[in-house]
């Protein structure tokens, strides 16, 4: 087969994964650290995923977002939490990335519809993407550890919907 119709080099291709609708209603801050910026974490009550290869339920309590909210008003985030597959498999998802606004006025925005009930912010308004890893065991779902994944997401006033891509 010839090489250059395997390589992907310079036209990446993205196949959907799968979606993940998390909710979380706790918050906790730490505010004023040393450099400026403010780290919240999130915990994880509810949630649900799908795709083509595998449905499930986020496991209540089992992990949640520590985001550090740097002094330009970025969010980094750093996630961690279990899901469980219909078939009973545990699916350990470690989730990294950034959200921030693309007007001065859309943290601010974010945080009152979030947390005060303010108005829904439009998805062109922020960015919020997801540099996923996978843990679980030898067998069905362990495709899951042998791909990258590339996540866009939403945010909803109860929490997040992200949706993976696997680069092939």
């Amino acid at each position: 087969m010839d090489p250059e119709i395997l390589s992907t080099m310079d036209q990446p291709r993205f196949e959907f994964a799968l979606e993940v609708r998390l909710r979380f209603t706790r918050v906790q801050q730490i505010t004023q650290l040393p450099t400026g910026g403010v780290r919240s974490a999130v915990y994880v009550d509810s949630g649900e995923f799908f795709g083509p290869k595998l449905k499930g339920k986020a496991v209540p309590n089992s992990g949640g977002d520590y985001a550090l909210f740097r002094p330009d008003d970025v969010a980094v985030f750093d996630a961690r939490y279990m899901l469980q597959e219909d078939d009973g498999t545990l699916i350990m998802l470690y989730n990294k990335g950034f959200l921030w606004g693309r007007k001065p006025d859309t943290m601010d925005r974010l945080r009152k519809w979030a947390f005060e009930g303010g108005a829904a912010v439009p998805h062109a308004d922020y960015y919020l993407r997801a540099n996923p890893t996978f843990e679980t065991g030898v067998g069905k779902h362990d495709w899951l550890t042998k791909h990258v994944f590339v996540g866009i997401g939403e945010r909803k006033p109860d929490g997040n919907l992200v949706r993976y891509y696997k680069v092939t």
